[in-house]
């Protein structure tokens, strides 16, 4: 019975939702469920979401991973101090995946990844990454996490 139990038990809970003031639900929504058929447990906040309410719901599910979805381009300056106000909540482990249409207008995706990246958020995916390699990186990145800590 107890391995039932272990069979049952979701591979993770992530948080989704898309930041700010954008209101695109499809990206948001086909991701959560990609996410639950792959055996997460997902708290999906829906869109017009703060900073404040990732981490609220971070906390109260205890959630390893942060999926913040963006299509409008104002992702940088919606996830400014993101991880700082993780840290300060007690996040400090949790890990943040952004993607969707991040920045304006044509930009190297490079600089952009690199922007994000020194704001301390995990991952960054361009538009139309699949869901499927955010989920992989994820179960990796959770599976690296496992064995550093024993």
């Amino acid at each position: 019975m107890a391995d039932e139990g272990l069979a049952n038990a979701p591979k993770g809970r992530v948080v989704t939702g898309v930041i700010g003031a954008d209101v695109h639900v499809v990206g948001n929504r086909l991701l959560a469920m990609a996410l639950e058929r792959a055996g997460f447990k997902v708290i999906n906040l829906g869109v017009l979401v703060s900073q404040e309410e990732f981490i609220n719901a971070a906390v109260e599910s205890n959630a390893d991973a942060l999926f913040i979805s963006s299509l409008y381009g104002h992702a940088e300056l919606d996830c400014e101090g993101l991880r700082e106000k993780c840290i300060e909540a007690g996040l400090d482990d949790i890990l943040i995946y952004v993607g969707g249409n991040v920045a304006l207008g044509k930009q190297e995706w490079s600089e952009v990844e690199k922007r994000f990246l020194a704001m301390g958020i995990d991952r960054v995916f361009p538009p139309r990454t699949p869901p499927k390699v955010g989920i992989e990186l994820l179960e990796r990145d959770l599976a690296a996490r496992k064995r550093s800590k024993g």
